[in-house]
């Protein structure tokens, strides 16, 4: 690869992680006047509505394979994103966003689990140094707020984020990418849109909240979703990863600037030990002199 195509990729990896580390400013703004189910919804339809011509395309591909959609949908994204949504509208947007980097550890759980993936001894470290860091997280007050029960919810949407991917490794191989994004996007939406019409605000919503979730349906949804997926087909799943990196980075420094939120030792230290886990599990282990018997499984 060029300098030139390099500074491109490293530029476009680190668009895609300020976009999405943008999301859970959004979510902090919008949530608690929509409510988590109608955020969530709207979110959805906004998302999918960029990737409807994607599905579209694919809609011969896609036959046949709804009932599997619907189901690995719910895990994809409807259940994870009002997770999400419930844990900004509770607590500082920087709990959700240090917590959605342990998709990669429990992706590798889980493909450990389903697929006899090895684990090895260093993604087992990180899992442990990532727990920690969740532990550390839930158990210290942000500005005086208490946010172990966010902490928990947006870890379990990072731990369904991690089980997805490894479903569709199972279920759904084959179908194109950004289609698949497309079309779990919208059965959400479909399985949601009852619950939301229910659960949708009595009171006016102020322009800025309409902008966010706008902004978090179209922007940090459907876009990123089509950017994540050229950034795969160009530089591979490896070298994308690397975004799990920058996007709670760029969430706590989002939330720190536009919303004043503080950064404290307790999140830098839960920061540092969930980053580290996931730096760690993503390097390569040695082989050992005692050759792969000494892999955690």
């Amino acid at each position: 690869m060029s300098p030139t195509s390099e500074i491109r990729v490293m530029a476009e990896l680190t668009l895609l992680g300020a976009i999405w580390g943008g999301s859970f400013l959004l979510m902090r703004v919008a949530a608690p006047e929509f409510g988590p189910l109608a955020l969530v919804e709207l979110r959805l339809v906004f998302g999918a509505l960029v990737l409807l011509p994607f599905v579209y395309r694919a809609r011969t591909a896609l036959s046949g394979r709804w009932p599997a959609l619907f189901a690995i949908a719910m895990v994809n994204s409807a259940i994870p994103f009002l997770l999400f949504a419930w844990a900004t509208a509770v607590a500082p947007a920087a709990i959700s966003a240090i917590a959605n980097s342990m998709t990669a550890l429990f992706a590798a759980l889980f493909a450990g689990w389903m697929f006899g993936d090895r684990l090895g001894r260093r993604r087992a470290i990180g899992l442990v140094a990532g727990v920690a860091g969740v532990i550390v997280m839930a158990g210290v007050p942000m500005a005086g707020v208490p946010v172990g029960w966010a902490a928990l919810a947006a870890t379990l949407a990072a731990l369904c984020y991690g089980m997805a991917g490894n479903l569709v490794r199972r279920h759904l191989a084959g179908l194109p990418p950004i289609a698949l994004g497309g079309a779990t996007l919208s059965c959400s939406a479909i399985v949601l849109m009852p619950l939301a019409i229910w659960h949708w605000p009595d009171g006016p919503i102020t322009t800025t909240a309409w902008g966010s979730a706008i902004t978090l349906g179209v922007l940090c949804t459907g876009i990123a979703y089509a950017f994540l997926f050229r950034l795969l087909d160009r530089i591979g799943a490896t070298r994308t990863a690397t975004v799990t990196y920058l996007v709670p980075l760029f969430g706590v420094a989002w939330a720190w600037v536009v919303l004043g939120e503080p950064l404290t030792p307790a999140t830098m230290v839960a920061g540092l030990l969930i980053l580290g886990g996931v730096a760690l599990s993503q390097s390569r282990e040695k082989p050992s002199a005692a050759g792969d018997d000494a892999a955690v499984r």
